[in-house]
Formats: structure tokens, sequence, C-alpha cells
């Protein structure tokens, strides 16, 4: 069972990515799922969270307004809409899954992590 995180790469600032996250070996409908990103030399980040039932559960406020987080459940598939890119962006974005709630599974661990996608924002 694994996440594999999709659509990250080389923009310039300003410029709009769609990081997509499916699962391979479960079904991702019956997870939350959310997006966490890091830096080179920074700890990892929060990004975003979507309740199994798709409802928004938290957004970085560095990120509010500039990114939306989103589930097709007939694609089995998770989104990350992100929107203005700044340099400050750049980071490896991952995504990750939990049985449980978004609060208790950002606070306590995801139970799977993709290997993430490089998204890099320079002009």
């Amino acid at each position: 069972a694994q996440l594999v995180e999709s659509g990250g790469g080389l923009v310039q600032p300003g410029d709009s990515l769609r990081l997509s996250c499916a699962a391979s070996g479960f079904i991702l409908d019956y997870y939350a799922v959310a997006w966490f990103r890091q830096a080179p030399g920074k700890e990892r980040e929060g990004v975003s969270c979507t309740s199994k039932r798709g409802s928004t559960e938290f957004y970085a406020d560095s990120l509010k307004g500039r990114v939306t987080i989103s589930r097709d459940d007939v694609k089995h598939t998770v989104y990350l809409q992100m929107n203005n890119l700044k340099a400050e962006d750049t980071a490896v974005y991952r995504c990750a899954a939990t049985t449980s709630d978004c609060s208790a599974g950002m606070t306590y661990g995801m139970d799977y992590w993709g290997e993430g996608t490089l998204v890099t924002v320079s002009s």
C-alpha cells in the first residue's frame, strides 16, 4: 500500500500547479488525506487536509487564499491546487492518509505517506 504524488515541477512566481495524490493498494475514499511540505533546511509543515467526507479541515496560514484541496472519490485521487506561487513555496510536497480525522492524524501521525513531488518556484 502506498501513496503516489504527481504534478510537481519548475514554475515561475505567480504560476499555478495542481498536485495529485493517488493510492495504490487501498481505497483512498476511506481516509482523511493531508498535504505536507518540507523546504530545504526547514521542518515539515502541514499544508492542508481534507476529511473523508471531503470537507476542508486545515489550511496553513502562509497558504490561505492560494491553495485549495479537493478529492475525487470516483478517481480515488486528492488534489492540491496552488495559485500565485512564490519562491518560498519551493519544497517537496508529500501527501499522507489517515483512518482517523485530520486533527488527530496531523497531530499524532498519519498511516500512509507518499515519497513526495518537488515544487520549485523560480524566475
